[in-house]
């Protein structure tokens, strides 16, 4: 596997910059700043500063102006800076640009969201796609103060012609690495729809819990199903998908699947490098958001979270919402305007289980809605499609004959698996 090298190493001191242009507002620049603190803290930073610079438009070479790059030098040097972090994200060339006049690292906003999945993948898969995502992302930036991707000694990687420069090597490297994780990625993609196949034949419904990064989505699926994922108080926590299975009220059983967390601008090399794993909630049969009310622009993040949910297909998926954190938002008049505003949604606190059988009872609602009643007459060579008629429905009744087996069930069109080739015509 080829390592990049441009790794975040603690102890790092970043100074964060913003640009406000006429597209947005000084409070919009502000609460970009405040995520990228975020996830400066996630990626083990220390932040020691924040500069906001006013302009039409970006410059073409320094993204803030070349006098602003230099009076954000002199600001490095004063506060020992190790390293630029912006907001938005720059070019190649910017980024080149500001290095060589500030004389520390420059990294972008989609930068820094790489490194924190590059150190938050725990699975093979999840390794596959952050690295198919970096990689990409580097691709075009392979030159200038970038250091090489090939670690080779000697001939370890073959004889290159003595003429050929380093950087046109690790392109190539890059590009040859980057199409055989395609190819690998691809065959995830394939096992993965399998899997969905499977638990489809199943006729369990798939409840795919969604929302923005640090809402609340993993502590949910834990107090739902004990399922004991890791859960903390930062952005990017977890990243690999974890399903598990809960019975509901009614009896039912459903099973739950957590997905990564999304994030304003979720950079395009993750939405496609994930595109197998996002592709879960475009497959379900429910989503459950999972939004932070105690944030103040909850209703921006829903925004966020519905744009990513229409590029994946799965827009016109039913959903309920789970306004999370009413234990943190001291205001009930917010909760309940919040609550009035959003439709099919219930206030909720996943770390302390309130109003978690609201929850599961409107789940049970919402996919019992789908149920339509059926006839079927099934031969009894097929015990297995009556046992799975009263697993996944509701059987009304039921006549035994001679050969075969009269049944009135309610159940999702769905579930009825193989058992549809035995439906009576009204």
């Amino acid at each position: 596997m080829i390592e990049i090298e441009k790794e975040v190493s603690p102890p790092r001191r970043a100074l964060l910059v913003g640009v406000e242009t006429g597209r947005e507002g000084r409070w919009e620049i502000e609460d970009s700043l405040n995520e990228l603190a975020q996830l400066a803290q996630t990626a083990g930073l220390e932040t020691v500063g924040r500069e906001i610079f006013k302009r039409l438009r970006p410059h073409p070479a320094t993204y803030i102006g070349t006098g602003s790059a230099k009076g954000l030098a002199d600001r490095c040097r004063e506060a020992g800076v190790t390293e630029i972090i912006f907001s938005d994200d720059l070019s190649p060339a910017q980024l080149r640009n500001l290095e060589d006049a500030s004389g520390v690292e420059v990294r972008d906003r989609t930068e820094l969201i790489l490194v924190i999945f590059a150190r938050r993948a725990r699975t093979r898969e999840a390794k596959l796609q952050v690295e198919l995502a970096r990689l990409e992302y580097l691709l075009p930036r392979l030159g200038g103060a970038w250091r090489h991707l090939s670690r080779q000694k000697g001939g370890m990687m073959g004889t290159r012609d003595a003429g050929e420069k380093q950087i046109e090597l690790d392109r190539r490297l890059a590009r040859d690495r980057i199409h055989s994780l395609k190819k690998e990625m691809e065959r995830v993609r394939r096992q993965r729809s399998a899997q969905r196949k499977l638990r489809r034949q199943t006729g369990i419904p798939v409840i795919s819990i969604i929302g923005y990064t640090n809402s609340g989505k993993s502590t949910l699926l834990n107090a739902l199903t004990a399922a004991e994922v890791r859960a903390e108080d930062r952005l990017f926590a977890t990243l690999d998908p974890v399903t598990r299975q809960v019975e509901l009220p009614s009896g039912r059983k459903v099973l739950f699947s957590d997905t990564v967390g999304f994030i304003r601008n979720l950079p395009h090399h993750l939405i496609d490098a994930f595109r197998s794993t996002l592709e879960e909630a475009a497959e379900a049969d429910l989503l459950l958001e999972v939004l932070d009310i105690s944030h103040p622009r909850v209703r921006e993040r829903k925004t966020v979270v519905e744009e990513v949910l229409r590029e994946l297909g799965a827009d016109r998926t039913e959903m309920i919402v789970a306004l999370n954190k009413i234990d943190r938002e001291p205001d009930p008049y917010r909760v309940r305007e919040a609550a009035g505003r959003i439709e099919e949604s219930i206030p909720i606190s996943a770390r302390s289980g309130e109003n978690l059988d609201l929850l599961l009872a409107e789940i049970d609602r919402k996919l019992s809605s789908g149920r339509r009643n059926f006839r079927l007459l099934i031969p009894q060579s097929r015990p297995d499609l009556v046992a799975a008629l009263h697993r996944d429905g509701r059987v009304g009744k039921i006549d035994y004959h001679l050969k075969d087996v009269y049944l009135e069930v309610l159940i999702e069109p769905r579930a009825l698996g193989d058992s549809r080739s035995y439906i009576l015509e009204k």
